[in-house]
């Protein structure tokens, strides 16, 4: 019998932890060791317990899977980390990757492209899927560089954050207690992320955040 890669999940769904443990665990060569659903447990599992593969969701309570992402590389530079989310690639992706992570792939990709992910991951190698391998592809021959192609794009991994809690109905101070920052810092990345989107209120920002995260 081979020896099992450990696997912490880091999901804020019993039901995806769970489901993801019943098809892991039946592998000749894949464990899912523990399970987490804010960072605060998956820090601690991590500093208790040996792991091969870190697999992260980026909403999490109360900080998002980004942070986490750093967080980890900070307490271990060569942990490999890989993303599985229901959120938009060509938004995250990249942003993921540059946080640290090795591999970015969606929820609704089929268990085997899951699998795949999972062992390229931990054989060292990138994994990316096909189109977003075309993009990135696209931008280095095209000389885009990290050219954003949306105006969503612009915006930091933080100002992103605020926006997805805006979409979700969050108030400002609510969102502030989330993310452990003051109610000024929200008010200030509220109002950049109109300026950067071209947005004339905050209406018009409740209503762009509210449908830009409905396809999630």
């Amino acid at each position: 019998m081979p020896v099992k890669s450990k696997i912490l999940i880091v999901d804020d769904h019993p039901v995806v932890r769970w489901g993801m443990s019943q098809m892991l665990n039946q592998e000749d060569d894949l464990e899912i060791c523990c399970e987490a659903g804010n960072e605060a447990v998956a820090m601690k599992a991590l500093a208790n317990c040996r792991h091969d593969l870190v697999i992260v969701d980026l909403s999490l309570e109360g900080v998002s899977g980004l942070s986490l992402i750093k967080s980890i590389k900070a307490l271990d530079a060569d942990m490999p980390i890989l993303v599985m989310s229901m959120h938009d690639e060509t938004i995250y992706a990249e942003r993921a990757l540059r946080a640290g992570a090795r591999g970015y792939i969606m929820k609704h990709e089929a268990p085997d492209n899951i699998l795949r992910a999972i062992r390229q991951t931990l054989a060292g190698d990138m994994y990316v899927s096909d189109k977003m391998r075309s993009k990135l592809l696209a931008q280095i021959f095209d000389g885009q560089g990290n050219a954003p192609s949306t105006p969503v794009e612009t915006l930091s991994d933080t100002e992103l954050e605020v926006l997805k809690l805006v979409g979700k109905g969050l108030s400002t101070r609510a969102s502030a207690e989330l993310m452990n920052r003051s109610v000024k810092t929200i008010e200030s990345h509220r109002r950049n992320i109109q300026e950067k989107l071209q947005l004339k209120s905050s209406l018009e920002l409740v209503r762009f955040a509210t449908r830009w995260i409905e396809p999630s």
